[in-house]
């Protein structure tokens, strides 16, 4: 760990981190105007945000600051990849990790990683269906899109709500805080597809006020003790390639796995490359 690294993450290790997330939650949902609207344009300004893109370019129009940050994009704004058996890009943001699970482990950064069994809530039968296949880490910063959408067709049929520490996804903290993405509070979507067993891990980080999906609804807050699970084998529940699969209340980082010889990843889908929603990432083998 650097100098500066260690500044930007040492004292998170003594952050009351859930509450202060709880206290952003308070400010980023009030629909006081003053206060929204400046939140709102002080990350426009800041990070840059493009509302050309913007379904509602109308600042007044959001209820709050969390109403803007999850706003919805113009349909013509992320087109949908229509390479045949492409797998499409699920979120704005940019390429944190993408490459092999080798040995059960997911690579975080220069000598640190993660094993897919603790990602996936310590449950070595949910993790088996992805020994040797493939995996993505997507950092979304402040200014990206936050809704997440579907990189394949899938039928859902388990959700999984892992509780855990609420350290920051960006960069510095990436390089310094081992197993962070395993340690973070998260929610893990298993989905069959034609590619089969497909999981979308949406990891919380500090000030990530909550995590919902669009069957579900907020799955957190609040914060379980450990962890739960629900299946839906009884209640199928379909969602076809592109469509909303949930959203992050604030940003953070989504994580895709899938299974050993089911999908190749585009040579030049690497670290640190910028993309967007409903481009091809891969193509299922």
């Amino acid at each position: 760990m650097n100098f500066k690294d260690a500044l930007t993450t040492l004292p998170q290790y003594v952050y009351p981190q859930h509450t202060l997330s709880k206290l952003l939650s308070y400010i980023t949902h009030s629909e006081n105007k003053a206060i929204k609207n400046l939140f709102i344009t002080q990350i426009i300004k800041h990070y840059g945000v493009n509302m050309d893109e913007a379904r509602e370019q109308n600042l007044d129009a959001y209820k709050s600051f969390n109403h803007f940050f999850t706003r919805e994009l113009k349909p013509e704004a992320r087109p949908l990849t229509q390479v045949k058996n492409a797998v499409a890009c699920p979120a704005d943001g940019a390429v944190s990790q993408a490459g092999k699970i080798e040995g059960g482990n997911i690579f975080q950064a220069k000598g640190m990683s993660f094993t897919a069994v603790d990602l996936l809530g310590g449950d070595a039968e949910r993790a088996k269906p992805f020994e040797d296949g493939v995996f993505t880490t997507i950092y979304l910063s402040p200014k990206d899109y936050h809704r997440l959408h579907m990189p394949l067709t899938g039928t859902l049929k388990e959700m999984v709500h892992i509780p855990g520490k609420l350290f920051s996804v960006n960069t510095a903290t990436t390089r310094s805080v081992p197993g962070l993405f395993a340690r973070n509070e998260r929610v893990a979507a298993i989905f069959d597809t034609e590619a089969g067993p497909m999981a979308l891990v949406l990891v919380g980080a500090i000030f990530v006020s909550s995590i919902e999906t669009v069957w579900h609804g907020v799955v957190t807050p609040p914060t379980a003790p450990s962890v739960q699970s629900w299946h839906y084998d009884q209640k199928p529940t379909a969602l076809i390639k592109g469509e909303e699969m949930g959203r992050f209340n604030m940003g953070s980082t989504i994580i895709v796995l899938f299974g050993k010889d089911k999908v190749q990843w585009e040579s030049e889908f690497k670290a640190d490359k910028l993309i967007q929603l409903g481009e091809m990432i891969g193509k299922v083998i």
